[in-house]
This record gives structure tokens, sequence and C-alpha cells, in this order.
């Protein structure tokens, strides 16, 4: 995970095929059904809705503003494309994974939150019924990304495909391009740490890597890198450190992801 942060993968989220809304809004119009559209967004932010979760074979309702109900999974979290070969690419090629609809379901927050970075090895749905589409799902992301597989992914691809030998591959509903098109600025690692003075950092080698407190006492984080180091990825609107625009750069109440 040398150099990992999501800051590398692009601003959450871009609107990547350019049809005015964003990647999130673009996926929760797509999956959730009786969905109100917020007023004054050009048909774009979903306001509420309700999902058919399939990793918990749940019902979710949705209202905007409830950051514990729905998350945008990376069904090949972005940590894993990362070791997987995504350290090696620019950043607009791990915008384009981070925001290609192959890639990406609303699921229930916890299920997402409980699986982080894991791969087919380390985390499956709750859901077994959905265990063969999402794990082809996996397969069809990587062999579309060139991305790798270690020794312990590929024997539980094989458990889990091997009870389902009629599975098909996963469509790809848009055939997005695995880059994107749009100007984008690599961070790099280390470089934004050294935008944070090194004197609110609380950390006393000034590495960000340590969460501080101000003068009021309140946690901060110099960067998703901090937040990670802590162990309290994702931040949510109200925890303790959680800022936007600048840890939430999209502003949904989630931080860090």
């Amino acid at each position: 995970m040398t150099g990992y942060d999501r800051d590398r993968f692009g601003q959450a989220w871009l609107d990547a095929d350019r049809n005015g809304c964003d990647t999130r809004s673009d996926l929760l119009r797509r999956y959730l059904r009786q969905i109100a559209l917020r007023s004054g967004t050009n048909g774009c932010v979903v306001a509420s809705g309700i999902l058919d979760d399939p990793y918990t074979a749940t019902t979710i309702s949705y209202v905007r503003g409830d950051t514990y109900s729905i998350d945008i999974d990376h069904v090949v979290a972005l940590g894993n494309a990362w070791v997987s070969g995504a350290w090696k690419w620019d950043i607009n090629q791990r915008a384009a994974i981070a925001n290609d609809p192959l890639n990406l379901l609303p699921v229930d927050a916890g299920a997402n939150r409980s699986k982080r970075d894991g791969d087919a090895a380390t985390w499956l749905p709750p859901n077994k019924s959905y265990r063969c589409a999402y794990v082809a799902r996996q397969v069809t992301v990587k062999a579309k990304y060139a991305l790798s597989v270690t020794p312990a992914e590929h024997d539980a691809i094989a458990r889990v495909l091997s009870t389902c030998p009629g599975q098909q591959a996963t469509p790809d509903p848009t055939h997005a391009p695995t880059r994107v098109d749009q100007h984008l600025t690599d961070p790099g690692p280390g470089e934004q740490d050294s935008e944070q003075p090194a004197q609110n950092t609380g950390s006393p080698n000034g590495s960000g890597q340590e969460p501080g407190r101000g003068s009021a006492g309140e946690v901060y984080y110099a960067n998703c890198d901090a937040v990670r180091a802590a162990g309290k990825s994702p931040l949510h609107r109200g925890d303790p450190g959680y800022e936007t625009p600048r840890l939430d750069r999209d502003g949904d109440g989630t931080a860090c992801e």
C-alpha cells in the first residue's frame, strides 16, 4: 500500500462521462427505484428512493444526507486495485476505475464498510446467493483493467465460481473507457502532507500520520492517509475530524472512503 491515498484516484465523484451529473448521482438514479429528484439539480441529485441491496438481500430506504444507509461500493476496492497494479498508472486511468459503472454498486453501507479493501479471499457479500455474480463482476473488472490477483484470491474466485458453472461474465453497462479525459493532477506521495503546516499535524515528526488536536481540542487529520493510519476511515459527518470540502470533496457526508 506504499503511496496509496484515495485522492490519487481523483476526486470523488467525477462527471466522468460528461453527462452533467457526477458518478454517484448516476449510480443512484440507475439502481434505486421510486426515486425523487432534488429540484434545481438538472435531474441529477436523488433526494430519496428504495434500493434492493444485493449484498444483504434487504430493502433499504434512502434519503439524501443519511450517510449510514447506502454507500457506492467499488467492487474491486481502490486499495486492492492499487496493490494489483494501479500504483503504476497515471491518475487519469486510476480515476477511470474509480468512476467506472462496471466497478460500482450502491449497497448497504454497513456491508460495504465491513469489506474495506478486501478481495475475494478476505470478503464476500453476506447474501450467499449473490456471491457468484459478485465474484464474476470482480473478475470482469480486473480483466478490463489488467489487474493481478494473488494466489489466495485466485483460489477463492475458483472456489466460488465452481458452485455456479453457468455464471456469465458481467455485462459492461456503459463500456466506459479505461482512462478519463478530464484534466487531473495527481497529488503524489507526500505532497499532501507538505501542504499542511507541521505544527498542525499533531505528529512529532510532522508526517501527518497521527491525528492532531487544535487549540479547542478538536481532532484534526492532515489528509486521508492520516485518517486511515488512525483506523478511522471512512469518516462521516459529525465524526471527530470530519471536514468538508478538505476531506469530503463531494460533500456527501462520507470522507476518505
